[in-house]
């Protein structure tokens, strides 16, 4: 956390709420390394942010919570994640709204996402309401990204399979980019994870 924070917060939101229908199961319940994909993404969150992690729980939410230790943060229900993406970072967002001044977003499906990587994102933020400081991988600019408060109210209109992506071409918001390319590697398939799998063994 930077000392920014001493005048507001930084929540890690990590999205959980997908029904995950190409991997044929629920993946956040999947295991890599022998850690499920969603305790993954939460010890990741923790160990960037602290107590300041929010969980967006949706389809089979009892077994995705089961899948994870306790969080030491706020758990959210998105009730419409059937809707896609968009749906669970509006309610992450307006989950926090009130006590946040930024949240990092956060997918369970990026396993190799690392706890120094958010805090670099936290770190490099200058705390502007108008800057988003997102991720560089593959030739594109994406998720991990944190997002000011400044666009709170984009985020909680958000709805569908779209996610923040408009927001980092949005004229109104500055961009900051930190490269890392493994954010480029997600689970969507049993073979993503296998590929994943053997890479990190190999």
């Amino acid at each position: 956390m930077t000392d920014r924070d001493s005048t507001g917060r930084i929540f890690a939101t990590v999205l959980a709420a997908g029904a995950g229908t190409r991997f044929g199961a629920t993946k956040q319940v999947a295991e890599l390394g022998g850690v499920t994909l969603v305790q993954r993404a939460m010890d990741t969150a923790t160990q960037a942010c602290g107590p300041n992690v929010l969980l967006v729980l949706g389809h089979d939410w009892k077994a995705v919570n089961a899948a994870c230790d306790p969080p030491q943060g706020f758990i959210a229900y998105n009730d419409r994640y059937r809707d896609g993406l968009g749906s669970s970072i509006a309610s992450a967002t307006r989950a926090v709204q009130h006590v946040a001044r930024a949240i990092v977003v956060l997918l369970a499906d990026q396993p190799l996402v690392s706890a120094p990587h958010i805090r670099s994102l936290c770190n490099a933020w200058s705390g502007k309401a108008d800057e988003i400081v997102a991720t560089e991988y593959a030739g594109t600019v994406g998720v991990p990204a944190l997002f000011p408060s400044g666009c709170f109210a984009d985020l909680m209109r958000l709805r569908g399979d779209r996610g923040a992506r408009q927001l980092l071409s949005d004229e109104r918001f500055r961009l900051r980019r930190i490269l890392f390319e493994p954010a480029a590697l997600d689970v969507d398939t049993p073979d993503d994870l296998r590929r994943i799998s053997h890479s990190a063994h190999s």
